[in-house]
């Protein structure tokens, strides 16, 4: 049974990327105190909680993941009393502070490497992933970059060559060793002596390689590549066997659970790319000896089809057992939804409408949500220029590829220069496009994306269903997407067109009135939906008119029974209530 006590499960977490929030020092760089200046903005948004990218001390080669002090705050976003004081004041509105942690992988000025580099002899000798050449020169093996080319860089002063799945100023930590396991567990306890709510676990299936080195297989035909993997990317065209997901990688989570276990009410959300995302996922998070939750990047691949967006979820479903997930549409990695879903040609006329549409379809699937700044405001990508490109990833695959940066652009506060951001040259430019969408201008208009946003998320959070009900797809034909949020004493059909056209359909036996219309353009007579282009429906249904073990008995499938005695055991028993 669903502990639905636990306040993560059905939260919805805000992003803020620091860098890109707001410059309350007048340097062109987001701060730690232009975050607390606008916690009251996050809160009135009707979110639980906010995840904040890194902001420890870092060369910001890779922007922060790149990190040289676990335990401390980059002078460019302030001080460890700035932070303490947003700890506080995020407390003092009632969200949960969840920041992030890259474990698997340090800055090479890390002191940690500058002394595993400086000998084979000495403490930290074997702190990081060291390998002979092979007799020819060449590295140990075929193991890419995520970020292009070889993920081994040969160092030489110790005659060999280093591990990092990213870029080579990232080393790879060696998590066979014992002592970086702890030291890791080391710096998480110092956060949450401090008082945070949780982490977000950077690259939280990248912790083990096998210790044997052995070559990934190519990709087989037929085979998935790593989703969100541009195909201009090398990576995409190995299967990683052997340098990520190893099986010892579940016994550091559980170590990682064990302490998290003496901090009540903390959590762990973890990031997960990998060739099988959803498995792993699943993987990860059943039972209560790993992750709380996680995400994966299969809706950032996905189509804006009916079919394609469905087959992920039932896809989960088939392997989901008790396993807790927490989705996303957009972060600071993947082009921002908006202009994923929507042409080019069409983004002015179809692009708000689309926002809020994948904003509610997002928070009315099953799990926790990860809603990333801006997307409340319905931003499509920020245009950059390519002399203003920083990010080292679109600058390696340009033109193919444009990289991070146009999802990382200011957040637009105001429709003046610089869209409120900074009284300086922001970092990276504040697209004109956005500043038309700011918070400013969207608070004073009643039916602006980000007042729907509000509303919606508000009444969101007074649903039981919405956040704890078991999902149950329904059968509509190709061109919508739609299912059942059902906990003991609600149920909510939430239907949504994902086409230009306006669609109808026949609702199920025990469908009554609107639960939710708010912004939308439904219409319902006598059992018959109508939804026009990009909209949403969430509709009330008899809670009696559900019979739970008839829908165990239509499934033949043994694979899924865990999913459906999971099901069977909500609808039946669980307690609905969480604490907000």
């Amino acid at each position: 049974m669903l502990d639905m006590t636990q306040w993560w499960r059905g939260s919805v977490i805000y992003q803020i990327y620091p860098r890109s929030f707001l410059d309350a020092r007048g340097d062109g760089v987001g701060d730690l105190p232009g975050i607390t200046a606008n916690l009251d903005y996050v809160a009135e948004l009707g979110v639980d909680a906010i995840w904040i990218s890194p902001f420890f001390p870092s060369p910001m080669k890779d922007f922060g993941y790149d990190v040289t002090d676990y335990r401390g705050v980059d002078p460019m976003f302030g001080s460890f009393h700035d932070f303490q004081m947003l700890l506080e004041r995020a407390h003092e509105l009632g969200l949960k502070v969840i920041i992030d942690l890259v474990l698997s992988h340090t800055s090479d000025q890390h002191h940690w490497f500058v002394q595993s580099r400086s000998s084979r002899e000495n403490q930290k000798s074997d702190w990081y992933v060291w390998a002979d050449p092979k007799p020819d020169g060449t590295p140990p093996n075929n193991w890419l970059s995520f970020f292009t080319g070889s993920a081994w860089t040969f160092d030489s002063r110790r005659r060999q060559y280093y591990l990092h799945n990213f870029l080579s100023c990232q080393p790879d930590l060696n998590f066979h060793n014992p002592a970086v396991r702890q030291a890791q567990l080391d710096n998480a306890r110092f956060w949450l002596d401090m008082g945070v709510d949780g982490f977000r676990l950077d690259t939280s299936n990248f912790y083990f390689h096998s210790a044997e080195l052995e070559n990934n297989p190519a990709l087989g035909s037929g085979e998935i590549k790593t989703p969100s993997v541009p195909a201009s990317n090398p990576y995409s065209m190995q299967r990683h066997q052997f340098d990520i997901s190893q099986p010892e990688n579940l016994g550091f989570l559980a170590e990682l659970r064990k302490l998290m276990n003496e901090y009540p009410e903390t959590v762990t959300v973890g990031e997960i790319s990998d060739d099988r995302p959803l498995e792993r996922m699943v993987e990860y998070t059943k039972g209560d000896d790993h992750l709380h939750m996680a995400y994966t990047f299969d809706l950032f691949d996905a189509k804006f089809e009916a079919r394609e967006l469905r087959n992920i979820i039932e896809h989960f479903q088939y392997y989901a057992g008790d396993a807790w997930p927490c989705w996303a549409l957009s972060n600071h990695d993947v082009m921002r939804v908006v202009s994923r879903w929507t042409s080019a040609e069409h983004l002015e006329q179809r692009g708000p409408q689309v926002a809020q549409l994948a904003t509610v379809m997002l928070c009315s699937l099953y799990g926790s949500v990860c809603l990333y700044q801006g997307e409340e405001l319905g931003l499509p990508e920020g245009d950059v220029p390519y002399e203003r490109l920083v990010d080292p990833y679109g600058l390696a695959l340009w033109p193919d590829y444009k990289g991070r940066d146009g999802c990382r652009t200011p957040m637009p506060w105001t429709d003046g220069e610089r869209g409120g951001f900074s009284t300086a040259e922001p970092w990276l430019p504040v697209d004109v496009h956005h500043r038309r969408l700011s918070v400013d201008r969207q608070t004073q208009e009643p039916d602006s994306t980000l007042n729907a946003n509000r509303r919606f998320l508000r009444w969101r959070k007074s649903q039981p269903a919405m956040l704890g009900g078991t999902l149950i797809l329904s059968d509509f034909d190709d061109e919508l997407l739609g299912w059942l949020r059902v906990s003991r004493d609600q149920a909510i059909l939430a239907v949504f067109n994902l086409t230009d056209r306006t669609r109808t359909t026949t609702l199920p036996a025990g469908a009554g009135d609107f639960a939710y219309r708010d912004g939308f353009a439904a219409e319902l007579d006598e059992g018959t939906l109508t939804l026009p282009a990009f909209q949403a429906a969430f509709i009330e249904v008899a809670r009696e008119s559900i019979d739970p073990q008839a829908l165990i008995e239509q499934e033949p499938d043994p694979e899924r029974q865990g999913f459906l005695q999971r099901l069977l055991s909500s609808l039946m028993g669980q307690d609905d209530g969480r604490p907000h």
